[in-house]
């Protein structure tokens, strides 16, 4: 069938990886380093939020956010997230890919920096105006996911396509370290410049004023990426397959790709319009032929990623709070406010450097050599094992002994993430659906997850209040096992064109359906 498909489709199926290829990874990747940097960064400064906000005198313990404001600014961005994600995605199959992708990057760019502004000075003014700007940063990070992984999926080579689209989602691994590592930096030059007493010694003392910059620097500092990648954004053809299978205009296509590809490609109007002729009439998302064809497609993408994500957010989000808990990082009170923070981010950046970064560039080499279906199952089995060995023996791991070997768990729980269903959730939907619903789907299962990383942020705040860390511990591993068997629904997708995937490289009297079972 790949012989009946267009010219253009067919060169960039078999084009050698070359410059632009590299370029298109930077360019979308530099927007996903930009979302996991805005994302995670908010943990690192969570704790000096409430000594600064919510400092009771005379207490023995240092401020900290109340349960509900803590929850609120861990998970309005996830709200947001859920909600771009379905927006942009459904926006970027409407208008095109390009079109779209500038605008999610200025809402970031405007957001970041205004989320470390705040109208007024009392607590309550200064977290409603981070809350009402975190929403928004995340409704441009949603717009993000479909759009990066979709524009990556359709200039990427049937070869490599895999490697690629890891790559991209790869620079979260890099944005969640920039962070750790802007935190470090900015906390260390306060600490040098203010040096403050231990809470113990001198509560009011320990938080010195100028802690209130810290975290609005750190928070702004996300804005700088997305700013720089912006021009070249701008910059990037439309890609061909939107261009030719959605808006219909081969020879727009051909001529783009041309100059990509930097090889003669003929237009062929003629021969796409025999083509949509010969296949009928293009079928929508709420059709009987779509659920059919896909139907079983969309519900493994869609619960594979909400399971991971209640998993990951949870580890990712409160991983401060079980170092604390096994003494890792020590008592609050016999700290400073900045000495905290850079506690905070160099546990942060260590577990990210040691175990995130590492396991997202396993799956970039390894994916399409042995393909995502392998990489998605052993993820979620190897999360579940280590979550089980963390939760069941979790007296055994408190004892002062045995911290190191917690964390050296805790950090392979991270890397199978990564070299798991973090990386292949985010493959897959870019390159099993037709490229008219392309974003839309991919965008419906990204806010699956996010929904999962809502569960995983607001529930596990009150669920180690409530059933403690070790029971915590336990649900994560059954909600990975889940995980592991909706895998099954999942179509590999290694080594094929984007069209045989979709069943676009068929005539509508074909039905021969993609094959749910992995190959």
């Amino acid at each position: 069938m790949a012989n009946d498909n267009l010219q253009v489709l067919n060169a960039l199926d078999v084009a050698k990886t070359q410059w632009y290829h590299f370029t298109a990874i930077v360019i979308a990747g530099m927007g996903f380093f930009t979302d996991a940097y805005d994302l995670f960064c908010i943990s690192l400064v969570t704790k000096l939020l409430g000594r600064l906000y919510y400092y009771e005198p005379g207490s023995s313990k240092p401020g900290a956010l109340p349960a509900n404001v803590s929850a609120a600014i861990n998970g309005v961005a996830f709200c947001g997230t859920l909600a771009g994600q379905l927006f942009f995605g459904w926006l970027g199959d409407k208008m095109g890919r390009k079109r779209v992708y500038g605008m999610t990057l200025m809402l970031m760019v405007i957001c970041s920096v205004a989320s470390g502004l705040s109208f007024g000075k009392d607590p309550k003014a200064v977290m409603a105006t981070l809350c009402f700007f975190r929403f928004w940063l995340g409704f441009g990070i949603g717009g993000d996911y479909p759009l990066s992984a979709t524009i990556m999926s359709e200039y990427a080579n049937k070869k490599t396509r895999g490697a690629f689209i890891a790559a991209v989602f790869a620079m979260q691994g890099f944005g969640i370290l920039a962070g750790g590592t802007i935190a470090i930096v900015v906390s260390s030059a306060f600490k040098a410049k203010y040096p403050a007493p231990a809470y113990e010694i001198d509560p009011v003392a320990s938080t010195v004023p100028q802690a209130d910059y810290v975290w609005r620097i750190i928070l702004m500092f996300g804005a700088l990426p997305a700013f720089i990648t912006y021009y070249w954004r701008m910059k990037m053809p439309e890609t061909a397959r939107y261009t030719a299978l959605v808006a219909k205009n081969a020879k727009q296509a051909a001529s783009d790709m041309s100059k990509v590809l930097q090889v003669e490609i003929q237009a062929e109007q003629e021969k796409l319009e025999d083509l949509d002729n010969q296949r009928g009439k293009d079928f929508g998302l709420f059709t009987k032929q779509f659920l059919r064809r896909h139907g079983l497609h969309l519900l493994g993408t869609t619960t594979t990623w909400f399971l991971l994500d209640i998993a990951y957010y949870s580890q990712n989000l409160f991983q401060k709070d079980i170092f604390s808990a096994i003494g890792w990082i020590p008592e609050a009170k016999t700290m400073s406010a900045t000495e905290e923070v850079f506690r905070i981010a160099r546990a942060q950046t260590l577990i990210a450097l040691c175990s995130t970064v590492p396991g997202y560039w396993f799956t970039v080499a390894l994916i399409d050599k042995i393909g995502r279906f392998v990489i998605q199952l052993m993820g979620f089995f190897f999360m579940t094992v280590f979550m089980f060995a963390l939760a069941i023996p979790y007296h055994h791991w408190t004892l002062k002994d045995n911290r190191i070997g917690f964390v050296v768990m805790y950090s392979l729980t991270f890397f199978f993430a990564n070299f798991g269903p973090n990386a292949t959730t985010f493959i897959v939907p870019a390159e099993i659906f037709p490229a008219r619903l392309r974003s839309t789907c991919h965008g419906i299962s990204a806010a699956s997850g996010k929904l999962g990383a809502i569960v995983g942020a607001f529930g596990f705040l009150y669920a180690q209040d409530g059933i403690g860390i070790k029971n915590t511990l336990i649900t994560l591993g059954v909600v990975n096992f889940f995980g592991m068997l909706f895998t099954l629904l999942v179509p590999e997708s290694k080594g094929k064109s984007l069209e045989e995937m979709s069943g676009e490289a068929e005539q509508e009297g074909d039905s021969a359906d993609v094959r749910t079972v992995p190959v």
